[in-house]
């Protein structure tokens, strides 16, 4: 492939060297535990050459699981990547590469809730302390940096509420003090964004999401700079991450629509999004392409395009009325996680107790949707009903 092809040329073709498909159009699924070898030559060969794609042992991968690395590698921008069996566990993977215990963690405050808990929990228990941050601190972030702050950890946009952050100044002022910046980058995916050219060194995605794109994988990845790759990769190693080839497979054909599957989310997203900020029932969009959301500016600068999920926020309601505009649906469904081809609906309640260091105005529901490839018309006649539902129990 050419060095200077484009993102969606790209997007088809990375990965897919001979070495992995042996001529095929897909790499093929490689299942193994047990590598086995002619001499013991081959096998010092490759227990020297272990961490350069060398076949060694099933838990170090296959060609399925390289092929899949160098892809996401490559879109990313980074040097390597580890692959887990969630989100959550890529999170838990880099965080216990990299943090030991009398460590100092900076959390974003808008964090996916899981992530919150690990910090609160597991992380807390091995010794290690965690200060929340408010997602807007910018330059502000240097007065919370302590003598033992060993990670700064960024979600942008932050889960649920969408703050946009200004990765670039975080990442800058981190490195001053030689702090290792973390990114979940899974709303903007490995194309929607360049973390390294901003200065992350460690970029995550659950690939459940967008990357697989059919709701039927449960997938983690975590790219790392040159830097803290090697570490990153002999530590997951060490903690026994591993995924199964046949997962593997399904993500890598899930990339290779992920650009036009994104475009078209986006598309759909904003003419959803668009009819919602005319509502008069409608507070404000917290959808980073729009000035209503925090960081608007920031996600103007850093990305090339959005994608199907966002909130909005209602002038008034209590349960009764949340519960008669989600229930009932035709085309959303109610479910958690969110990046498949379907669309979904979530009233969410109680942010204001997974928030410490920013506050949140829990008299004005919010409620988030991922917009999926249905017709949007369809979707905003949903909708419209849902008002109907929600405006008759109030």
């Amino acid at each position: 492939m050419s060095k200077n092809a484009k993102q969606a040329t790209q997007i088809v073709s990375l990965g897919r060297d001979k070495k992995y498909t042996k001529g095929i159009i897909n790499p093929p699924v490689f299942r193994a535990s047990t590598v086995v070898f002619e001499t013991l030559d081959d096998m010092r060969f490759a227990i020297k050459n272990k961490t350069n794609g060398e076949l060694f042992y099933g838990r170090r991968g296959t060609p399925t699981h390289f092929s899949f690395q160098e892809a996401i590698s490559e879109l990313e921008g980074g040097a390597g990547t580890a692959l887990y069996p969630s989100g959550a566990g890529a999170i838990s993977g880099a965080l216990l590469s990299f943090l030991k215990s009398d460590d100092h963690l900076l959390m974003v405050d808008t964090a996916y809730e899981p992530t919150r808990d690990l910090c609160n929990n597991l992380l807390a228990g091995f010794g290690i302390e965690t200060t929340y941050y408010d997602p807007m601190i910018g330059a502000g972030i240097r007065e919370l940096i302590q003598p033992n702050t060993k990670v700064l950890f960024l979600e942008s946009p932050g889960s649920i509420t969408m703050e946009v952050q200004d990765v670039p100044t975080l990442s800058r002022i981190a490195h001053e003090h030689d702090i290792i910046v973390m990114l979940d980058n899974t709303w903007a995916s490995p194309i929607n964004s360049r973390p390294f050219e901003m200065g992350v060194d460690i970029s995550i995605q659950a690939a459940t999401k967008y990357i697989v794109g059919h709701s039927d994988v449960m997938m983690g990845t975590a790219t790392a700079n040159e830097q803290y790759w090697p570490q990153l990769r002999e530590n997951s190693y060490l903690m026994g991450q591993t995924t199964s080839p046949d997962d593997v497979f399904l993500a890598a054909r899930g990339l290779r629509t992920l650009g036009v599957r994104m475009a078209q989310h986006h598309k759909n997203g904003l003419k959803v999004a668009n009819w919602l900020a005319q509502r008069p029932e409608v507070d404000h969009l917290r959808h980073p392409a729009f000035e209503s959301c925090p960081g608007h500016e920031f996600f103007k600068r850093d990305f090339s395009s959005a994608n199907g999920l966002f909130s909005f926020v209602l002038k008034q309601g209590d349960l009764k009325s949340v519960k008669a505009f989600v229930e009932g649906m035709a085309h959303f469904k109610m479910g958690f996680s969110w990046g498949g081809y379907e669309s979904l609906i979530l009233g969410v309640f109680g942010i204001e107790k997974i928030r410490s260091a920013t506050q949140w105005d829990s008299s004005k529901p919010l409620i988030r949707l991922h917009i999926g490839l249905e017709d949007p018309d369809d979707l905003i006649a949903d909708l419209a009903q849902a008002f109907e539902r929600y405006n008759q129990a109030l």
